[in-house]
């Protein structure tokens, strides 16, 4: 396994690879196809030997089948990976239908979890998003007793506003936060990071593309049957003005020899030594743009130019990452 930059999950938590493999993308979510098992298994071994040790899945992640790819991913190298499980969000045939944050049912998600799994105890166990329908006190005691019974290491969270951040912390040590960050998605700087960075908890941030807005490939209109027309980001007159934008990213892009995923990814990496770029992946062949993203630096200019053109509120219609 070779080295990478770690970074400390809470005052007092694990040391962990500065970037992350999320492996949804790995299991069916929403009714599609499942990607190639094989490949994706080759790609968390690979992505393990590379030195990025941080797995992030959800129980519901294809009805389980995620947790169950990654148990026999690693079933010979538990030691080298960091498992961090979603939990609590409630599909069916494809449909969210909501969330189960009742204590007794954690208690039995986290069985099914360490089963699928193949392993004894978890890494990082959260709520994938909590909705007032359970004291935050209970949903974070309850995991705090699984703590104590060994069966979870660390706790994180999940898509949560800057007082359920508190609430979490002030029941038990939170180590991670979860939550969407990029260039195009910054409202969580206002209230949210600050929050993060004072209670000393560091932030595992996915969508650093932004649903693909970054990459620079997009054209508009979107085909009829992408699923990012049912966010107003993504239509009409919306996603010519954010194509405009990103044009900006595209020159920053080639001028630095690189691509705008690359760009994207690594201005998340720079906005704090407590923030891990979590990147979804199902091939190898992502992973050296990947990893290279990581050894990207920014002059105080380009970081002017990528801040200004991208300041909050510059990309207009919402997405999914936008909730009351």
């Amino acid at each position: 396994m070779k080295n990478m930059e770690k970074i400390q999950l809470g005052h007092n938590g694990p040391y962990v690879s500065r970037l992350g493999l999320g492996c949804m993308r790995m299991s069916s979510i929403w009714g599609g196809s499942t990607p190639d098992e094989t490949e994706s298994i080759a790609t968390i071994n690979q992505a393990l030997d590379e030195g990025i040790n941080f797995l992030n899945t959800g129980d519901f992640y294809g009805a389980g089948h995620n947790e169950m790819l990654i148990g026999r991913a690693i079933k010979n190298r538990r030691d080298d990976a960091f498992i961090s499980v979603k939990f609590g969000a409630i599909f069916h045939n494809g449909h969210w239908l909501g969330l189960d944050l009742r204590p007794l049912s954690i208690k039995n998600f986290i069985n099914y979890s360490l089963t699928r799994l193949g392993v004894e105890t978890i890494d990082l166990y959260q709520p994938s998003r909590m909705d007032g329908s359970v004291p935050v006190e209970d949903i974070i005691g309850t995991v705090a007793d699984l703590v104590k019974e060994g069966k979870v290491r660390y706790i994180g969270v999940s898509e949560i506003t800057a007082d359920q951040l508190r609430q979490a912390n002030s029941v038990h040590p939170i180590s991670a936060l979860e939550i969407g960050y990029s260039l195009a998605d910054r409202q969580i700087e206002k209230d949210l990071l600050p929050a993060a960075k004072e209670l000393g908890i560091g932030v595992v941030a996915f969508a650093n593309t932004a649903e693909g807005l970054l990459t620079g490939d997009l054209k508009a209109p979107l085909p009829e049957n992408d699923y990012r027309n049912a966010f107003t980001r993504f239509k009409g007159e919306n996603l010519i003005h954010n194509l405009e934008k990103v044009e900006v990213l595209k020159q920053l892009a080639g001028d630095k020899n690189c691509t705008p995923t690359q760009l994207a990814i690594a201005w998340v990496k720079e906005q704090g030594e407590h923030i891990m770029p979590l990147v979804s992946m199902s091939r190898r062949t992502r992973l050296p743009e990947n990893l290279a993203a990581m050894d990207i630096t920014f002059t105080p200019d380009e970081i002017n130019t990528l801040n200004t053109t991208f300041a909050p509120g510059a990309i207009t219609g919402d997405t999914y990452l936008q909730r009351s």
